[in-house]
């Protein structure tokens, strides 16, 4: 059996923007939900996020829905790491947010909005055995006083260790899915298929279950993939080489400056030592001349 790899945008989309109950068992397995807070059910919603106005931002997320406590929940999966992706990120779950409320509302009905974030690099290099980051807005002496809202999740799947979460058997198991399982896959782990809902996944990327146009936009999507990031690492070696050539310049630059100032300098000393000389011949004392010139009593007296 040939599986495609589920971290691509055709096969991501076609497990959990199609099956609600991998959904649900996806966001209760990598989100901070308490058991009182665990999710039953869901209703897909627009991935689309359209502007209020002409003016504004259109957007689009891999998959988004409500839960029965009216929570939204958008997850992302994304294989290049950019700093902007944060930000989209934060737009995103902002947007969601502030669109629940018309004019005829009122904010205390404004639900939390839940954004998971699964992203194929590694991009908090400093913490290097932490590979779940989870956001809230919170008071900064006091972490326990959060405003209720918005909330991040972050994973960085390069970073993944079962033996790190071994509490949460789903999260592993969905981990594990997403990070062994691709073309080259041999053999699968017999816990994925012992699990009904990892399982049923499995049988959504075979590679006999998909279309001929769905091969070919798999296909695609790792083309565009490819191209996307050669012209990242490109971007960044220029932005290096800028930042090369602009420090240069601005060395040059400042030492330039720094000699015209000592040169000027120099030739300011020699111009008074000139007039301190001249106001010597003119009979003027020592202590007269230091007055009149600014120089050091040691400076005229070697004149």
């Amino acid at each position: 059996m040939r599986y495609l790899d589920p971290k691509a945008d055709l096969t991501f989309k076609k497990i959990f923007g199609e099956h609600k109950d991998l959904l649900i068992s996806l966001l209760n397995a990598l989100l901070p939900l308490r058991d009182d807070e665990q999710i039953e059910s869901v209703e897909y919603l627009s991935p689309e996020l359209v502007p209020d106005n002409y003016v504004g931002k259109n957007s689009i997320v891999d998959v988004r829905c409500r839960d029965e406590k009216n929570r939204q929940f958008i997850v992302e999966m994304q294989m290049l790491w950019t700093e902007a992706f944060k930000q989209r990120v934060l737009f995103n779950a902002s947007k969601a947010f502030v669109r629940q409320l018309d004019k005829k509302r009122k904010y205390e009905l404004l639900q939390p909005v839940y954004s998971l974030n699964l992203v194929n690099e590694v991009f908090m290099t400093g913490y290097p055995d932490e590979f779940i980051h989870n956001f809230n807005i919170v008071h900064d002496l006091h972490s326990d006083e959060v405003i209720d809202g918005l909330h991040f999740t972050f994973v960085e799947l390069p970073k993944f260790q079962p033996h790190s979460i071994r509490e949460k058997k789903m999260a592993v198991l969905w981990l594990k899915f997403l990070t062994e399982i691709d073309e080259n896959t041999k053999q699968v782990p017999p816990e994925l298929l012992d699990n009904p809902e990892t399982s049923k996944a499995l049988k959504a990327v075979e590679e006999s279950a998909m279309t001929r146009d769905e091969l070919l936009a798999y296909e695609d999507f790792w083309d565009k993939l490819g191209a996307e990031r050669l012209l990242f690492i490109d971007s960044n070696k220029l932005s290096h080489e800028r930042g090369l050539a602009e420090g240069m310049a601005k060395g040059m630059a400042k030492g330039m400056a720094k000699g015209l100032a000592e040169g000027e300098a120099k030739g300011r000393t020699e111009s008074l030592r000139e007039v301190a000389s001249n106001l010597l011949k003119m009979g003027m004392s020592v202590e007269e001349v230091t007055r009149a010139t600014g120089l050091g009593t040691d400076v005229i007296e070697r004149l």
